[in-house]
């Protein structure tokens, strides 16, 4: 088997495409929005930044870096997991400082999966990390949490948002 067509196979059991309503409901079976978050995605307009190089299968996002986290810092951290082709923290325009969350672009599949499987929850800089999938290029209709999209936020917050990692699609309790 060819390297394209075992990356292409490795890829194909994840979604596709995403649908805010579908994302924000418990089952993934909703058809109308039920807040506010979900109508902001729908009626939203995003275009991916096309400047953005490398391959959206072998990157992934990282998020709730502390904001004393530096690019190398999580070079450093993340090339642990397998070689790096691109790490990039990202950072306000206006004023530098870093908005909390990076990508890493890895060499190859294996080691993606070992940094999803391996720095989740982990801390850097005395802050723990989410490690997720990058979803933006990867997914078509994907809208950033600004505008309502995202794959929601914390229990704690009270909102009822599903399909990221630690918070995955479950078939709701069925009450006899």
């Amino acid at each position: 088997m060819s390297r394209e067509a075992h990356d292409d196979s490795c890829f194909q059991k994840y979604a596709t495409e995403y649908d805010p309503v579908k994302i924000g409901s418990i089952d993934g079976t909703d058809t109308e929005p039920h807040d506010r978050a979900i109508v902001r995605a729908l009626n939203s307009e995003y275009t991916p930044n096309k400047l953005v190089q490398g391959n959206p299968h072998y990157t992934i996002f990282i998020g709730r870096l502390n904001p004393r986290t530096t690019q190398d810092t999580i070079f450093a951290e993340f090339s642990k997991m397998g070689k790096i082709a691109a790490c990039r923290l990202v950072k306000d325009i206006v004023t530098g400082k870093s908005k909390q969350y990076a990508f890493v672009e890895y060499e190859s599949a294996s080691s993606m999966e070992r940094a999803l499987r391996e720095m989740h929850k982990e801390y850097i800089d005395n802050a723990e990390v989410v490690v997720e999938r990058e979803a933006e290029r990867r997914l078509r209709g994907w809208r950033p949490r600004r505008l309502g999209g995202g794959f929601g936020g914390r229990k704690e917050s009270g909102q009822l948002r599903f399909g990221c990692r630690d918070r995955p699609f479950r078939k709701p309790f069925l009450i006899s």
